[in-house]
């Protein structure tokens, strides 16, 4: 479903990703763990078309991601994102972030982006917060909330880009336990980076460690988070995990 290869990303002189190859199959969960600032964001970014290669070729669905701006337009509709600060549209109502991009991209007409938006809401628990705008929801409820709208778009691919950190530690359990159960009872791709190492354990087929712009270790969870083959993993998770 998603093929970096040979990938490069530089901003001026920096290096941010170096000759990064790795495959994401159909349906599969891939969690991403390094340290700030390894590159796990900006593959995000480049499969979202925010910023483009320096060198190197991404595949989706077995389309290329080019400079071809209609080209990109079309594989980016196969993709959902959601972000660490929910980047609600605060004018418009829960209704109005879930009808948005179906009926103005997909051509849906308002009475379908409305049915899918309670479907939605039905299945993150907020269908009675649908006419209240964001600001009148909690952070855990606006991350719901931004969930339902990635999966508005019935998504192939899903990214999911450190959606806890900017959450009270007491509503980071319920949005983890809400994709958990996005992960079991879908076939969505989805690649997410975080920190959370127990979401990353239980969620994931994979776990890829990064540094410095390169995978350093490509492993089941099993195994990444118990008997780690590279010092630099177990470092990092001696540092994240206290042991």
């Amino acid at each position: 479903m998603i093929v970096f290869d040979g990938v490069e990303k530089r901003f001026g002189d920096t290096v941010v990703l170096s000759d990064l190859s790795f495959t994401v199959a159909p349906a599969e969960h891939v969690t991403l763990i390094g340290p700030s600032g390894s590159g796990k964001t900006t593959i995000l970014r480049l499969l979202m078309c925010l910023d483009s290669v320096t060198r190197g070729t991404i595949r989706v669905a077995g389309q290329e991601l080019t400079g071809d701006e209609k080209r990109s337009r079309q594989v980016r509709r196969r993709i959902g994102m959601v972000f660490q600060q929910f980047n609600l549209f605060p004018n418009m109502t829960v209704r109005g972030n879930l009808i948005e991009a179906p009926t103005r991209v997909l051509g849906l007409s308002k009475d379908e982006a409305n049915a899918r938006a309670v479907e939605l809401l039905d299945l993150v628990g907020l269908r009675e917060k649908i006419d209240e705008h964001p600001s009148r929801l909690s952070g855990g409820q606006q991350q719901r909330v931004a969930i339902a709208r990635a999966l508005a778009m019935r998504p192939d691919v899903l990214l999911l880009d450190e959606v806890t950190s900017a959450l009270d530690p007491e509503l980071v359990a319920g949005v983890l336990a809400l994709l958990r159960d996005i992960g079991e009872t879908t076939d969505i791709t989805i690649l997410c980076v975080t920190h959370e190492m127990g979401f990353a354990r239980d969620f994931s087929h994979r776990v890829m460690m990064f540094d410095g712009g390169r995978v350093i270790e490509d492993a089941p969870p099993e195994r990444l988070f118990t008997a780690p083959e590279q010092p630099r993993t177990q470092e990092f998770l001696k540092a994240v995990l206290g042991r």
